[in-house]
């Protein structure tokens, strides 16, 4: 499968201008719904209680050259950035997890997280 555009922005971005395009990422999302397990000692069973929140995940590999390197960096370190959720078509506030980058070849790895209510 080809890859897809990847779209990240600052959180104080004021125009279309702010987005950084990355052509050609390997995007993938995975969704788990937060759940409490409550041990009950003498009880028959354990209580599972679902929260009605979900935690999202977004792996995006890829390609970027140093400058486009540096300009995600700032962002990693001045707050939440915004990205565009291409499979549910909307923009979705995250937080970065990690990020890799390999200097000699390009490749890069960034893990963001999104809270939903």
């Amino acid at each position: 499968m080809a890859g897809m555009d990847f779209f990240i922005r600052p959180a104080n971005a004021m125009t279309s201008a702010d987005w950084i395009r990355i052509e050609n990422a390997d995007i993938s999302v995975s969704i788990q719904r937060r759940i409490t397990r409550t041990v009950t000692r003498g009880g028959e069973a354990d209580d599972l209680d679902d929260e009605g929140a979900e935690s999202a995940v977004y792996t995006i590999k890829g390609l970027i050259n140093v400058d486009e390197y540096k300009r995600v960096m700032k962002m990693f370190r001045t707050g939440q950035p915004f990205i565009h959720d291409p499979f549910e078509e909307r923009d979705v506030k995250t937080v970065f997890s990690s990020i890799k980058y390999e200097g000699s070849s390009e490749k890069f790895e960034f893990v963001l997280i999104e809270d939903l209510a």
